[in-house]
């Protein structure tokens, strides 16, 4: 029996898009690991057979729609650079992928976009979902249809979506309220700031942080949450709000965007040092900010496996009717502190 991607993976401890990279010189990936997974694949006698696959393919039609919405944010570039090198890899194979990109969260324009989708000829559809009956409505209705539908980075509780791929979004919540509970002094307030209410990975990671934080600090109050809709003047604007009605701010968890709004006002108001900021993804602006000290930690979730991920499952599901191995496909929780970014 030929040798698979995936058990080149799982001997290898990696994922299979990062042995995908490497085989293939392509993405970012580093240099030993590459060269590891080469001399596995050599040793378990792996070959290629993309000719015989692109020969199959000719018989067949296959298109996949790929919908991200918030994709203005900094962290979906990673997302999308993920979901470019699988359209490039997948089209190579002679299947199509239309990558569909929306500014903000809109569950009706999400309708809509699936539904265009569906009309240019997707028969898998790989969806940044939020959390709407409309939209869950649609998922299984495509389902219905055998159109399968992948959500990634957040997803629809209760849906006919084939599977999830991103973050335990309710675990990174519940991390951030350990490492807060860690650091605060005695008394003092915490503030929540959220992104988008109906966003099911921004509510599982505030809930989370909320739940857990609770039961680890019950001597600091956490005020209300409050929601910036992935906007840094928004965070701006709600920071100043709240350091002026509470002076004794000690804490700031941001679960969603709005870090730059969160320290430009910190650092205006001279408050870098009492307050303590936690905050996600390991983009570039937001690795600066924890360098200078104005975030004390950053959780990453692995943008580009989120985007990669998604395309390549719905390929082998319309090729070759293979079904994904978990419902949950986890990224990896990473902690980053300013002394372990190498």
């Amino acid at each position: 029996m030929a040798v698979t991607l995936q058990q080149i993976a799982e001997a290898a401890g990696v994922s299979r898009g990062t042995v995908d990279r490497a085989l293939n010189n392509r993405g970012r990936i580093n240099a030993e690991v590459a060269d590891r997974i080469r001399r596995i694949a050599d040793e378990m006698g792996y070959q290629p057979n993309r000719a015989g696959r692109a020969l199959a393919m000719a018989k067949r039609s296959i298109t996949i729609g790929v919908l991200i919405q918030a994709a203005n944010t900094p962290f979906m570039a990673n997302v999308i650079e993920g979901a470019e090198d699988a359209r490039a890899e997948v089209e190579r194979l002679g299947a199509k992928v239309i990558i569909r990109k929306m500014e903000d969260f809109d569950a009706g324009r999400a309708v809509e976009a699936m539904r265009e989708l569906k009309k240019a000829g997707c028969n898998g559809i790989a969806l940044v979902p939020v959390d709407d009956e409309r939209l869950k409505e649609t998922v299984n209705e495509f389902a219905d249809e055998n159109i399968p539908v992948i959500t990634f980075n957040s997803d629809i509780e209760g849906s006919g979506r084939l599977c999830f791929v991103g973050q335990d979004t309710w675990q990174s919540g519940r991390v951030a309220a350990g490492l807060m509970a860690d650091i605060l002094p005695a008394d003092g307030k915490v503030l929540v700031i959220s992104g988008y209410p109906k966003s099911y990975g921004h509510k599982n990671r505030t809930n989370g942080f909320l739940k857990e934080f609770a039961d680890l600090r019950d001597d600091i109050q956490v005020l209300d949450v409050q929601y910036d809709f992935d906007d840094n003047q928004m965070a701006e604007m709600i920071t100043k709000g709240m350091l002026r009605e509470y002076e004794d701010l000690t804490g700031i968890y941001l679960a969603a965007s709005g870090v730059e709004g969160v320290c430009k006002a910190l650092e205006e108001q001279g408050m870098s040092n009492q307050v303590k900021v936690i905050s996600n993804d390991l983009t570039a602006r937001n690795v600066r900010y924890l360098e200078e000290g104005k975030i004390r930690f950053l959780i990453g979730q692995d943008g580009y496996r989120q985007g990669y991920e998604p395309v390549m499952l719905l390929f082998e599901k319309l090729f070759d009717g293979k079904e994904p191995e978990k419902e949950f496909a986890y990224t990896e929780i990473v902690i980053k502190t300013r002394y372990n970014l190498a």
